[in-house]
């Protein structure tokens, strides 16, 4: 049996965990990149209270510039949206991650962290609702083959109380439309 977490899956979107910092006044094409990052090694942990789920998420942003030269420090933009059944922006959250290149060096990482919360009632399925979906079932019985999630009004209400966070990067549309094409 699958046991349902009411803590918030956390991801990172397509698109949205690469930053590519064109050079000033250049086009934005692979021959003008000064930098690139991404978002790497998510790592979460819920703490399940009596009146919220509070997930406080880490990561790291590793990040090369194409032209080593002196020390140089770069902040970048990274927000965390708190999402409901799949398609309702409930909370949009952003931060800084602050990226330190050594001089002589193309290579840096900087370290990030988000705290999200959802309060356990949006996240809590009806007494009747969870007898519905974990009734035992017997072979005679005449709706033992059928899913109790193909029942319309079931899958509504699990959608509705789930969540999760997405972390990323806040792109302008030029750089969410070169993450696309690329």
């Amino acid at each position: 049996m699958v046991k349902r977490s009411p803590c918030p899956a956390v991801a990172v979107p397509t698109y949205l965990g690469d930053a590519t910092i064109f050079g000033a006044g250049g086009s934005a094409d692979a021959r003008n990149i000064d930098m690139v990052a991404t978002i790497t090694n998510v790592r979460e942990t819920c703490l399940e209270g009596d009146e919220k789920l509070t997930t406080d998420i880490s990561f790291d942003v590793v990040a090369r510039r194409s032209e080593t030269g002196p020390a140089r420090t770069v902040s970048l933009p990274v927000f965390a949206t708190i999402v409901q059944g799949g398609n309702l922006v409930v909370s949009k959250q952003m931060t800084n991650v602050t990226v330190s290149f050594a001089e002589g060096q193309a290579r840096a990482i900087g370290s990030g962290g988000v705290r999200t919360n959802v309060a356990r009632s949006a996240t809590a399925l009806s007494p009747e609702l969870q007898a519905k979906i974990n009734r035992k079932r017997k072979p005679t019985d005449p709706d033992a083959a059928v899913d109790p999630l193909a029942d319309p009004q079931v899958r509504a209400a699990l959608r509705a109380a789930s969540f999760e966070v997405l972390l990323g990067f806040q792109l302008d549309d030029a750089g969410l439309a070169y993450n696309v094409t690329k």
